[in-house]
């Protein structure tokens, strides 16, 4: 199982790199993250919580295969939006209502290089949106208003600093 890093970590503030080199290393990242992501409880890891500054992330909702993104980009969002109440596995036991396009349009890569376009809504379309923000070194709490998100990561550090 890979470390998780947590809030305050600089790797988690960066943009991250292209992926070109498609191989066995990949796909290996590529399960660890998944069985990193099982352990720790979660539905969705990015590369950069493992401190891997590149464009990858995995997804693994209930009652479905585990889904590999290699480069994805959004290229299209719904206007409609929807809220709903997120976490993350590198902001452990912080939870906010994050307001999100409903539905997206992602292009991607498959571990062998191969892309497509993949279509999603609900949760899907959500946790995807929330990885994808990790490859742009964006947190869940940058899309809180300023007080709360302020509010947020003050109670966080609080609690951390009582458990050292």
């Amino acid at each position: 199982m890979l470390d998780v890093l947590t809030v305050g970590e600089e790797v988690l503030r960066q943009k991250t790199e292209k992926i070109d080199s498609f191989g066995p290393e990949l796909r290996l990242l590529a399960e660890a993250m998944i069985e990193t992501m099982h352990e720790e409880d979660g539905i969705g890891l990015a590369a950069p919580q493992i401190g891997v500054s590149k464009r990858l992330f995995v997804v693994h909702l209930s009652g479905e295969e585990p889904r590999v993104f290699v480069n994805p980009e959004i290229i299209g969002t719904s206007h409609e939006l929807s809220s709903y109440e997120e976490g993350c596995l590198s902001v452990p036991g912080v939870y906010a209502e994050v307001t999100r396009p409903k539905e997206i349009t992602l292009q991607a890569q498959t571990l062998e290089g191969k892309s497509y376009t993949l279509e999603a809504d609900g949760m899907l379309a959500r946790v995807i949106q929330h990885e994808y923000d990790h490859l742009k070194g964006v947190l869940f709490v940058d899309r809180l208003d300023e007080e709360k998100r302020e509010r947020i990561l003050l109670i966080y550090h609080r609690k951390n600093r009582k458990r050292k």
